[in-house]
């Protein structure tokens, strides 16, 4: 029995002795990495940091879509009568002004269309000039003759002439007066007839001025379907243009007015009842931009909204308008188009490359006064340029990091660096 309790003494000390040497050893491992990761955080150097102040202005909300440009207007120039084309007056491409010739048809035929009519004219007022001097002839006999009847009648009434005379003369004014009713239906014909051919004129000289066609707008000719000596009609030419085409219609030409130019784009369904609501408060701007291009946007307003939803695609076509002075939009050109619902007033700005994004949304570095960063979550919303607003979590005129954020821990300290200046040809 002694034996045996020696024999767990003996273990029970060599346990012990391992169980202290053990806790020793992690008392010293977990010192020991304390005191490293200590050292190692006051030891760490500031972060290099490019920093900017947020603005507060006033910022417009929109929505962008891809647009087209169209031509206000597109006349067809057509032929009104039949000839030969004479002269051409513009070039292909041209720019023509409202009134410009362009054409002038053959008016030889027209001209004597005119000198046929004034000829009729003046034979049918010589006419009605003889029916009235019928008629004032017929008039004065048909006086005279009453004036004579009726002094006969006395003179039979008193039985100093034969009652037979007296009748006589009563027929013969019966005759005059009917003289006279015939005159006056003769010059009604004249005169009828001398409005006619007044109208005939009138027609004649409206077909020759068809012979001088005219632009009907201010626009940009395109490609003439016909040439010199090409004969026209109303009803189609006979020939082909100088785009080597035959043509079988009737448009000589085809004037497209640029300026102002239309932007022609479409909106989803979901935005329409945003858009409507702006649309009663006041006119809508639409901002016009080339694609591709470092030119600034050209505002117009929007002046057309769909009366209906396609509904192949959910969507509803808008139109704006837009001044197009120097012809930078050209029709059936793809344009970018921002349409400005309405205006944030004192909105939050910062560059757009200083938010972040992590597993729980965006976030940026705010500078406190003592140069740590703090990483404060941000609600973003439009970007505006090269700024973006921050609709909750940025107050005007902190400072964000904007460059250097890979190097920045939350809480740690930063060095703010000045921006490089642009073209110094540092690297």
């Amino acid at each position: 029995m002694a034996m045996q309790y020696d024999r767990r003494s003996k273990y029970t000390r060599v346990t012990l002795v391992l169980a202290g040497i053990l806790a020793a050893s992690l008392s010293v491992i977990l010192t020991t990495g304390c005191v490293n990761k200590a050292q190692q955080s006051s030891d760490r150097p500031p972060a290099p940091v490019t920093v900017t102040a947020a603005v507060a202005q006033d910022v417009p909300t929109y929505l962008d879509a891809i647009g087209k440009t169209v031509a206000r207007e597109v006349v067809s120039i057509q032929s009104q009568v039949s000839g030969r084309i004479t002269k051409i007056h513009f070039t292909d491409g041209a720019n023509v002004r409202k009134g410009d010739l362009l054409f002038t048809i053959d008016p030889r035929p027209y001209e004597a269309n005119i000198k046929q009519a004034e000829a009729n004219y003046s034979r049918d007022v010589a006419q009605k000039k003889q029916a009235e001097a019928n008629m004032a002839r017929y008039i004065a006999q048909a006086k005279w003759g009453l004036t004579q009847v009726t002094r006969y009648r006395d003179l039979v009434e008193h039985g100093v002439v034969p009652r037979e005379q007296y009748e006589q003369l009563r027929a013969n004014l019966d005759a005059l007066n009917a003289d006279v009713e015939a005159a006056r239906a003769a010059v009604h014909s004249a005169e009828e007839a001398v409005k006619v051919d007044a109208a005939g004129i009138e027609s004649a000289k409206v077909q020759l001025s068809y012979c001088y066609i005219r632009s009907p707008i201010e626009g940009r000719a395109g490609q003439r379907l016909v040439d010199l000596g090409n004969v026209v009609s109303p009803g189609g030419t006979g020939a082909g243009g100088s785009n080597g085409s035959a043509t079988n219609n009737n448009s000589l030409l085809v004037i497209e007015r640029l300026d102002p130019i239309y932007a022609d784009f479409t909106i989803s369904q979901n935005n329409l009842s945003q858009v409507q609501e702006q649309m009663r408060a006041g006119t809508l701007r639409a901002d016009i931009r080339l694609p591709d291009t470092a030119d600034e946007a050209v505002s117009g307003e929007l002046t057309f909204l769909d009366n209906s939803v396609q509904n192949t695609t959910g969507t509803v076509n808008l139109r704006a308008t837009i001044p197009n002075t120097g012809h930078r939009f050209w029709p059936g050109r793809f344009v970018n188009v921002r349409l400005i619902l309405n205006t944030i007033r004192q909105a939050v700005l910062v560059p757009a490359g200083a938010p972040q994004m992590s597993a729980n949304g965006s976030y940026v570095y705010v500078v406190k006064q003592d140069s740590t960063a703090e990483q404060r979550p941000v609600s973003l919303g439009q970007r505006q340029g090269d700024l973006i607003v921050v609709e909750k979590g940025v107050a005007a005129g902190e400072r964000v990091v904007i460059n250097g954020q890979l190097g920045v821990t939350p809480g740690g300290k930063v060095r703010v660096e000045q921006p490089a200046a642009s073209g110094d040809g540092s690297k």
